[in-house]
């Protein structure tokens, strides 16, 4: 298991670049299984999570070529439908939740997909129901084998239907999506989420041949063709890496340039950063964190404590609460923080309680911050990663905290963060991994 070692209190400064977008990239990488003809994409993080669906992929008879560090290209000419009955198989599929994205891309273009029962954090109940519904609603006859804990779903021919999503579930409406772009007939989708990553495989989709409309709204509607073709596509720069960045840098005192972020595709998020006190300056595609000694939270206008909450989208991203709540606990000001999706994602605040954190957890969706204003900073511990937001924002409390931290589990971060380490060694942090 390996940790890092981490050095706090060190004065951050110079340009950074996200990654690509790690949940737009499990999305996109399962919908080249939609067509036999080569698709490249480019921007691509190398993390553990993608990686591993990329194995996945080239172990299922897609050929798989790296034509540069962040680029790839895919053909899934050759299908072997032998492998799914493997233990290889097994393994490697529970092991990654983004590995329920293959399934609506298989029962679209093959008629059947079979997939075991996914992992991945342990932020508490991640229902798949919003997936198998809709392959339901299309058609599809679904199994769910309690012994061996494998769904399945089978259709002779999707039909195209109109739903109603329970759950704008992002996952859930790409993986309806890509079920849906080779169906008879027409499909329309009501409460489909419409997160930037949605909108990018829908782009990426109807440059395949596909009939989209309605994209960036949560109305959809899609026509059935009867194939699609090859193309190329980008990835989007990962708003959640973004984030981190502007937390890091108002924990650590830090003047912090984040380059080529896609401002376009943020959202609210430097909006509720700028609501705790952070100065986030926008200069052409790039983002500007000044060193700031202090930074006060907002209250709402009848001067009651601001709530930061998550939503979906256009709302703010849940996958960020655990770096704003971090950040709040070297501000000024009090913030509740809600996280209505995941009962489990707060727990890691004990960690930061330990640190030295004024935090009240009220229950598992919400945490009350009283922010110190650095009058006593956080100090080094050794603590475990339970998460991949978690783990970042525990990395980004012990960069700003005095003394040594040890973190331990960090192939969670490394799930979602590429060779966080290395890149922040260039910008002055003292952090090895041990």
């Amino acid at each position: 298991m390996n940790s890092f070692e981490v050095i706090g209190g060190a004065e951050l400064k110079g340009e950074i670049v996200p990654q690509g977008a790690k949940n737009e990239a499990l999305q996109i990488i399962s919908a080249v299984l939609l067509t036999s003809e080569t698709i490249t994409i480019s921007n691509i993080p190398d993390i553990r999570d993608v990686n591993k669906l990329i194995e996945l992929l080239a172990a299922m008879g897609v050929e798989v070529k790296k034509t540069a560090d962040d680029t790839y290209t895919f053909r899934a000419a050759n299908i072997n439908f032998d492998f799914f009955k493997t233990k290889e198989f097994t393994s490697a599929a529970s092991a990654l939740r983004g590995s329920i994205m293959i399934a609506g891309p298989l029962l679209s273009r093959f008629g059947s997909a079979s997939i075991p029962k996914p992992g991945g954090d342990k932020i508490g109940r991640r229902r798949l129901d919003t997936h198998f519904i809709g392959f339901q609603n299309l058609g599809a006859k679904f199994n769910f084998d309690t012994d061996e804990n494998f769904f399945t779903v089978t259709a002779k021919k999707l039909k195209g239907t109109s739903m109603l999503l329970d759950e704008a579930s992002v996952t859930g409406t790409a993986n309806i999506i890509m079920a849906s772009v080779l169906a008879e007939g027409t499909t329309t989708i009501y409460n489909a989420a419409c997160e930037p990553y949605i909108q990018q495989l829908c782009k990426m989709l109807n440059r395949m041949g596909a009939k989209i409309s309605g994209i960036s709204s949560n109305l959809l509607t899609i026509e059935g063709v009867a194939s699609l073709k090859g193309t190329t596509h980008r990835l989007l720069p990962d708003m959640i890496e973004i984030g981190s960045f502007i937390g890091l840098a108002a924990m650590t005192r830090s003047e912090i340039t984040i380059k080529d972020v896609g401002y376009e595709n943020l959202g609210i998020i430097p909006d509720v950063f700028r609501k705790l006190g952070i100065t986030v300056n926008k200069k052409n595609d790039d983002i500007h964190i000044p060193r700031q000694d202090h930074y006060e939270i907002e209250t709402f206008i009848d001067g009651s404590i601001l709530t930061i909450a998550d939503a979906i989208w256009p709302g703010f991203t849940p996958d960020l609460l655990s770096v704003v709540l971090v950040t709040a606990t070297q501000a000024n000001g009090t913030v509740l923080i809600h996280q209505k999706m995941f009962e489990s994602r707060l727990f890691f605040v004990d960690k930061l309680i330990d640190m030295g954190a004024q935090i009240i957890l009220c229950d598992p969706h919400r945490a009350t911050v009283i922010g110190l204003n650095r009058k006593n900073l956080l100090r080094g511990i050794q603590m475990t990663s339970p998460d991949i937001r978690a783990g970042v924002a525990l990395l980004i409390a012990a960069l700003s905290a005095k003394g040594k931290s040890v973190i331990h589990a960090i192939e969670q971060i490394d799930r979602g963060y590429q060779r966080i380490d290395e890149r922040l060694q260039k910008l002055g942090a003292q952090i090895k991994r041990i």
